[in-house]
């Protein structure tokens, strides 16, 4: 009677761990004791750790090679053939001062977006209705390949011929450059999908493009997304090859000009903004690709 009399008589402060607690637990007030909550903060502390000490390391690698490059010019190597980054940096300074850097990145930037947007679109369509497509695709498959084989830099010039010498041109350009890398990647995608999805959804009906946006298109974001990532680099080499062909305006315009004035700072200089560019690229790839993944790991 006495311990009975006791719990009726108990408040919320004599028992922390009671039904109070209990219901701020289950109303999400309160994190579960011994819960994962601590866990997942630990793993989320370790994950940023680590990446602090791998861009460190990327940043102290980057200035152990500039400092090298600039110690060795004049001394090891002869300034006139590598340059120096202090000059690299100062030329490039002059360029976005006097505005020709803006100029020239707008135009090579243009024409590699417009390239690569066109050319993924293509490659992606014509991957699928390839692999979609059974012995109609197989026997379309040798002439890709044979497209695929011809070198883009022989073909620079008669795009010149055929679409002039503005933007049609390199943006045709890229394209070539980019639509292979992801037709391969789509078709090889389709080719591993699960056949029992693909067999699941005919067997209840569902229309082909109910099984393209909920069967196929999940299982080959990762190769698209490889596509993406290898064709950023191939657009930009395009854009800068048709440039160098013949343009008056663009990066690879310039470093042809430089190269022609035997200006190895120039030259150096518009390598080096082309590999800001790709390198800013690919990290916003990176960025896109763990949102898209981590999307899809939360739906599957």
């Amino acid at each position: 009677m006495t311990e009975a009399m006791q719990q009726r008589d108990a408040t919320p402060a004599d028992d922390p761990t009671g039904s109070s607690a209990r219901a701020e637990i289950a109303a999400g007030e309160l994190p579960p004791l011994g819960g994962p909550a601590p866990r997942r903060a630990g793993e989320r502390a370790r994950r940023r750790d680590g990446r602090g000490l791998l861009y460190l390391g990327r940043l102290l690698i980057g200035v152990a090679i500039l400092v090298s490059w600039e110690l060795c010019s004049g001394r090891v190597w002869s300034e006139f053939s590598i340059s120096k980054p202090s000059k690299i940096a100062e030329r490039i300074y002059d360029l976005a001062v006097s505005g020709d850097l803006w100029t020239h990145t707008r135009v090579t930037m243009t024409e590699t977006l417009l390239g690569l947007v066109i050319g993924l679109a293509g490659g992606v369509a014509l991957g699928l209705v390839v692999a979609s497509s059974g012995r109609v695709g197989q026997l379309v498959l040798p002439y890709v390949m044979a497209l695929y084989s011809l070198p883009r830099v022989a073909l620079a010039p008669l795009f010149i011929v055929w679409f002039g010498i503005g933007l049609s041109a390199k943006v045709v350009m890229v394209v070539t450059m980019v639509l292979f890398v992801a037709f391969y990647n789509t078709y090889e995608g389709v080719r591993n999908i699960d056949r029992d999805l693909l067999e699941m959804a005919r067997s209840m009906r569902s229309p082909w493009h109910h099984r393209l946006r909920w069967v196929i298109l999940p299982s080959i974001t990762p190769w698209l997304l490889t596509s993406l990532r290898l064709a950023i680099g191939l657009a930009l080499i395009g854009a800068v090859i048709s440039e160098l062909v013949a343009a008056s305006e663009g990066l690879g315009y310039y470093i042809k000009l430089s190269s022609n004035l035997f200006d190895t700072t120039g030259v150096f200089a518009g390598l080096m903004v082309v590999t800001f560019i790709a390198v800013v690229l690919e990290q916003l790839v990176v960025l896109l690709e763990k949102r898209v993944l981590r999307y899809r790991e939360a739906t599957s």
